[in-house]
């Protein structure tokens, strides 16, 4: 794994791919050391500026374990009458969603995934789907997209609890129940 810093840029090259990102709005400079680590420093910074400071060591890091180990995401689809059906599509080299029956709907809702994200119907359990790639950002808001896609309107949501839901998420074979 090697790291890269130039202008607020930093680049997390590993076994997995590389992951690119700027941080253009807070000032900071960063060394990286011998070790593949990465030192972030900031000068006479405030409260909010040391915050901000944190959460960039938290998005760096977050690319490393990206890079190495990957992000996982495992998502269920929950009905009570009206049985859901998923259906996983390739576009344009883009992972696609469809979702039908909805509460009994006729209208097909079609989402896209971001790009590096990958979906993959579960073997092991009913209803069942991961989501898997190197940027957090973009796996967990692939599972934000698809989980919006099903939300319920109109209806009380206290007794119509039919959607998608993120059931997992975490490491690819260490994933954490979130339910």
């Amino acid at each position: 794994m090697t790291v890269t810093s130039s202008s607020r840029t930093v680049t997390v090259t590993g076994p997995r791919g590389s992951l690119t990102r700027e941080f253009k709005t807070v000032n900071f400079a960063t060394n990286v050391t011998g070790k593949g680590g990465v030192r972030v420093d900031i000068w006479f910074g405030n409260r909010l500026e040391k915050a901000c400071l944190r959460t960039v060591c938290s998005h760096i890091q977050n690319m490393i374990q990206g890079v190495t180990k990957g992000f996982c995401y495992k998502m269920r689809a929950a009905y009570s009458h009206f049985p859901i059906n998923v259906t996983l599509l390739k576009d344009a080299g883009r992972d696609v969603v469809e979702v039908r029956n909805f509460l009994g709907e006729r209208r097909m809702r079609r989402v896209t995934m971001h790009e590096g994200v990958k979906v993959e119907k579960s073997a092991a359990v009913k209803d069942e789907f991961v989501l898997t790639g190197n940027d957090l950002e973009k796996v967990s808001s692939s599972a934000a997209l698809i989980h919006e896609s099903c939300l319920v309107r109109n209806k009380d949501i206290r007794k119509f609890l039919d959607g998608i839901y993120v059931s997992e998420k975490g490491i690819p074979g260490k994933t954490v129940s979130v339910i």
